[in-house]
């Protein structure tokens, strides 16, 4: 299976650990190559910075492509995915939000997302309600106050806070949590041992989903994950 994992955000550093975390859990004869947006915001948190990206992100596409079979956007805003669907009908196209939250569906009952920053949150609600999770979103949970860490290091240095807050949403009642954006790529096999329910890493969710659309291809179905 050869992928090509796109961060929409231009970060070194989160581009490196999207690219771990897809490495985790590749097999034998797949290549994933992981690449960040040509251009644009380092970290994208709202609307305004969502379009900047989506650019960088067709741009960084077109340099990379050839000879894929399916791409990966590895933010939670799924950035530039219709645009790619149209520019690109033959190629697998899958966003993060849409495979972790149709992980999500898969384990059922109710889910939790928990972020690093308030002002993801709304952005990160809202995928949810597009890919037909709201209702099962039974908890949103972030740290407090604005992200003052570099997106690379969000995963590391504040595991342990990231931690209970994961640890509050088991005390509700949900049935999985999914961790929300890019910075936190990885984090997921890193707390399983810790949490007692199924944490969802979105990049890992599109690869899993991936490797299913590329499989169905073969015998004869669409490429495309799920077209909007």
């Amino acid at each position: 299976m050869r992928l090509l994992i796109v961060n929409p955000n231009t970060s070194p550093g989160v581009t490196a650990r999207i690219g771990a975390a897809a490495q985790a859990v590749a097999r034998p004869g797949d290549a994933f190559r992981t690449v960040p947006a040509a251009h644009g915001p380092r970290l994208i948190v709202d609307a305004a910075d969502a379009a900047l990206a989506e650019k960088g992100v067709l741009d960084a596409v077109a340099a990379h492509a050839a000879g894929v079979d399916g791409i990966v956007l590895a933010s939670f805003g799924d950035t530039g995915a219709i645009a790619l669907r149209r520019l690109y009908p033959r190629i697998a196209i899958l966003g993060i939000a849409e495979a972790a939250f149709d992980d999500a569906r898969r384990i059922g009952g109710t889910f939790a997302i928990v972020s690093f920053a308030p002002e993801v949150a709304p952005p990160l609600r809202m995928m949810a309600e597009r890919y037909g999770m709201g209702g099962a979103l039974a908890a949103m949970r972030t740290l407090p106050g604005p992200l003052v860490h570099d997106p690379a290091d969000v995963a590391d240095a504040l595991r342990a806070p990231i931690l209970d807050l994961c640890l509050s949403c088991v005390s509700d009642g949900v049935d999985s949590i999914v961790l929300g954006g890019g910075p936190l790529a990885g984090l997921a096999g890193d707390l399983a041992s810790e949490c007692p329910i199924p944490l969802i890493d979105g990049t890992q969710a599109a690869i899993s989903r991936m490797r299913e659309v590329l499989e169905s291809s073969r015998s004869g179905a669409s490429l495309s994950a799920r077209q909007e």
